[in-house]
């Protein structure tokens, strides 16, 4: 099989796993408070990549400690607002705003770094704009408190996005993930802690969540994200990773029966539009590869 298209349907796989995250978090929820679930997550991911990649630990430089700090608080507040906002709002909506994160990277960095942003970043952050007003649009507009940190989770994601493409050409890959994912271990079992009650988790929706959130979406897509974006572009990786929130409708429909109105899926397709848009660059000299 070509590179190319192994490294494409690799990264679809892991865009189906990231869209089928948000149904099962939303049913482990029920019976785990939401830093015990991302403590446990990633203690298991911390684990698992320290086992797999634990003759990197000792080569560790302060460098990458810094940059895995600045870009482990992003994740955690990623996780944490995606996390605590699914107990208030739908997967499917989950999916879609989360996904507004491709369309604010492009804004953001230009903000960042003091550049004109480019057409495509304009117009996709208004389309996607559009689209979440419609998916929150119920008679009259109100974000849901759900709908609301999720917001800020893809507001974070972005930064998140950012903050790795600053600090990743300066360190090696796969110790400054490690450091990361120690950071929002750290920081989720801290807030258990205080904010919560410390609990074991048990059930098989539970334990289901997070297997699969630990080893799949966690250990085995940033192994296949390294080994396969090699083989293709940034931007082509962005837009294949836009099917991601697809799925989590997808799946939020099929396993937990939500549903979306007129309107909301006219919002998903809107925020789906803005975040190709983004990332085509229809208007620029920039080609897809």
């Amino acid at each position: 099989m070509n590179k190319k298209i192994l490294a494409d349907v690799s990264l679809f796989a892991v865009a189906v796993v990231w869209g089928y995250t948000f149904v099962a978090i939303k049913d482990a929820l029920a019976s785990i408070t939401p830093f015990n679930f991302i403590a446990v997550r990633f203690v298991i991911s911390l684990f698992l990549l320290c086992l797999i990649f634990r003759k990197s630990l000792m080569e560790i430089t302060r460098k990458e400690l810094w940059g895995g700090m600045v870009i482990g608080i992003f994740l955690f507040l990623s996780y944490a607002f995606q996390t605590v906002g699914l107990k208030y709002t739908t997967a499917s909506n989950a999916g879609f705003i989360t996904g507004f994160s491709v369309a604010l990277v492009p804004l953001f960095s230009a903000l960042i770094f003091s550049t004109r942003p480019e057409p495509e970043s304009i117009a996709g952050v208004v389309l996607a704009a559009v689209g979440l007003f419609l998916l929150s649009y119920n008679g009259s507009f109100s974000l849901n408190k759900g709908d609301m940190l999720v917001l800020l989770c893809a507001v974070c994601v972005a930064f998140h996005i950012i903050t790795v493409g600053f600090y990743s050409g300066k360190s090696n890959a796969v110790r400054i993930t490690i450091v990361q994912i120690a950071v929002v271990t750290i920081l989720s079992s801290v807030c258990a802690v205080f904010f919560e009650t410390p609990q074991i988790p048990s059930g098989a929706s539970v334990w289901r969540a997070l297997l699969v959130t630990s080893i799949f979406a966690t250990v085995g897509a940033y192994i296949v994200q390294n080994t396969m974006q090699q083989f293709t572009s940034p931007t082509h990786t962005a837009l294949v990773f836009t099917a991601e929130p697809v799925f989590a409708g997808i799946f939020g429909y099929w396993l937990l029966g939500e549903q979306l109105a007129v309107t909301a899926i006219a919002g998903c397709a809107l925020i789906l539009a803005g975040m190709c848009i983004s990332e085509l660059r229809i208007f620029s000299r920039e080609k897809i590869t």
